[in-house]
C-alpha cells in the first residue's frame, strides 16, 4: 500500500513538473502596454495600444515581431502561437507566419492566416490564405473575443479557434516558392495586418511556444 502511495506521489510530482515545464516554455510577445518588440512599416499610426490590446485600424500596414534587447529575435520554425482577437463588423486582417520584415507592400514571405468574420472577402478566419481557404460560415463572431491558435510542425499548419481545429494544411514535399508570395514553410517571424480604414481588429495576450 505504501509503495503504491509513493508511486502515485512520484507520478503526481513528475506530471506537475512536466506541466510547469510546458507552461514555462511559453514566451509573451506583447506586454499589454507598448509595441516594444514590434515594428510597423508603411503606416505606423495604424497600430496603437489601449486597454491591454493592440488596436489595428487604417490603411495597409504590417506590424512585425522583431524582438527586444531582453528577448532577442530568433527565427521561428516549429511553434505554437496563441493570441486573443476581436473583430468589428466588416473587418479584415491577417497573421503572417514564417515571414520577414519588409518596408512596404503585402508581405512576400511565408503564409497569411486569415482574420475575417464578415468582410466582403469570402475567405474567412482560419484560412491559410489562397492556399486552403475556409469559405463557409466564419468560425468566430464579430464583437466577441476569441482564442486564435496556429501550430506549425515541419510541413503542417493547424489553425484552431477557441481550441477547435478549423483548418489543417499539409504542404506538399515538392512545393516551390511563388514569385509574388512564397507561401512555403521555412522559418521567420510573425506579423499582423492592417488592411483598410474600414477594418478594426483588437489583439491581446500574444504568446508563443517553440516546438522541436
Amino acid at each position: 500500500m505504501l509503495r503504491k502511495m509513493l508511486c502515485a506521489a512520484l507520478v503526481a510530482v513528475a506530471c506537475g513538473s512536466l506541466a510547469q515545464a510546458a507552461e514555462d516554455d511559453w514566451v509573451s510577445l506583447f506586454d499589454g502596454k507598448t509595441l516594444n518588440g514590434w515594428k510597423a512599416n508603411e503606416n505606423p499610426a495604424c497600430f496603437t495600444v489601449a486597454d491591454g490590446a493592440i488596436k489595428v485600424n487604417g490603411n495597409r500596414c504590417h506590424l512585425f515581431y522583431v524582438g527586444t534587447d531582453e528577448q532577442p529575435y530568433k527565427p521561428f520554425k516549429n511553434f505554437e502561437f496563441e493570441c486573443y482577437l476581436m473583430t468589428k463588423p466588416n473587418s479584415n486582417s491577417g497573421l503572417y507566419i514564417h515571414t520577414q520584415y519588409q518596408k512596404d507592400g503585402w508581405p512576400k514571405n511565408g503564409y497569411e492566416i486569415q482574420i475575417n468574420n464578415s468582410h466582403t472577402d469570402p475567405k474567412r478566419t482560419a484560412s491559410v490564405y489562397d492556399v486552403q481557404n475556409v469559405m463557409d460560415d466564419a468560425p468566430a463572431k464579430d464583437n466577441e473575443w476569441f482564442k486564435y491558435t496556429v501550430i506549425v510542425q515541419d510541413k503542417s499548419i493547424v489553425v484552431k479557434v477557441n481550441d477547435r481545429i478549423v483548418n489543417a494544411y499539409t504542404e506538399p514535399k515538392d512545393k516551390k516558392p511563388g514569385e509574388d508570395f512564397t507561401r512555403v514553410l521555412t522559418e521567420g517571424t510573425f506579423a499582423f495586418q492592417a488592411h483598410d480604414p474600414g477594418s478594426t481588429v483588437f489583439i491581446k495576450d500574444i504568446k508563443v511556444k517553440r516546438l522541436p
